[in-house]
């Protein structure tokens, strides 16, 4: 019984540490924003998006460091939960090395493109830091 105790303990501790990661703050004034293509541009495949951040550093996942994060686009999608860790698909695309730019294979038509920064865990901080939605056209 003892040991019951002390595991659901650990459990519990571990819980509320993943929802304090979660909560991570946003530094005052920070903000994500695609530097390339602009919004309403025509490109073709394969498209460079380059991700700029000011305010806030761009570092690997994993890294708990105050006022950094690491980029993650979506595209063709709406916004993930905001206080959940961002999905990793096709269209939530996770730069966890700390890249800030990314060369896309998409196909011909119109896509939509928008930032949002998660913390060392993947989770967006609070405020949830989020670029301007662009349209793009790829011939």
């Amino acid at each position: 019984m003892k040991y019951g105790i002390a595991i659901a303990s650990l459990v519990f501790g571990a819980l509320l540490g993943a929802q304090a990661w979660g909560a991570t703050p946003a530094p005052a004034g920070a903000e994500v924003y695609i530097v390339s293509p602009e919004d309403g541009a025509t490109v073709t495949s394969p498209v460079t998006v380059r991700f700029g951040a000011r305010g806030i550093g761009v570092a690997p996942a994993g890294t708990a460091v105050e006022n950094t994060g690491h980029h993650h686009l979506i595209i063709d999608s709406d916004l993930p939960p905001l206080d959940q860790p961002i999905p990793k698909d096709d269209h939530h695309v996770h730069f966890g090395g700390g890249q800030t730019e990314a060369r896309l294979e998409l196909a011909p038509g119109k896509h939509t493109l928008q930032l949002l920064m998660g913390d060392g865990a993947h989770v967006p901080h609070d405020p949830a830091l989020i670029s301007k939605r662009i349209t793009i056209t790829v011939e």
